[in-house]
């Protein structure tokens, strides 16, 4: 585990073409994300599995997708693999936030 929890994250979400439950996430999460506490907090970042970015370090090679990996400066600090559906992600999502960063909504909600 990385040393202090993260003042400012994001959410990268790694994909590629073909991916079912890459397209399931996007009808189910995606319209709704950005405008959700969660959101707010930790600004979504789209990433192709094929060519991750020189300016991400991650923790292991990501092999699923979609992963979606909270980021600190660049650097990996918690990862979620695959996407369970809605009404699991989004308490998943939380609790990544939650045990990983400074993120604590004075109001519970997703959108």
């Amino acid at each position: 585990m990385l040393a202090g929890p993260a003042a400012a994250a994001e959410l990268v979400m790694v994909e590629q073409a073909g991916c079912a439950w890459c397209a399931r996430w996007n009808a189910e999460i995606a319209p709704a994300y950005p405008n959700t506490t969660e959101g707010k907090f930790a600004p979504l970042r789209r990433v192709s599995l094929r060519t991750l970015p020189a300016d991400l370090e991650v923790a292991r090679r990501v092999t699923f997708t979609p992963t979606f990996l909270l980021v600190e400066d660049g650097r990996e600090i918690a990862r979620m693999e695959g996407y369970p559906g809605e009404d699991f992600f989004w308490p998943m999502l939380d609790q990544m936030l939650r045990q990983n960063s400074n993120y604590a909504p004075e109001t519970e909600g997703n959108g």
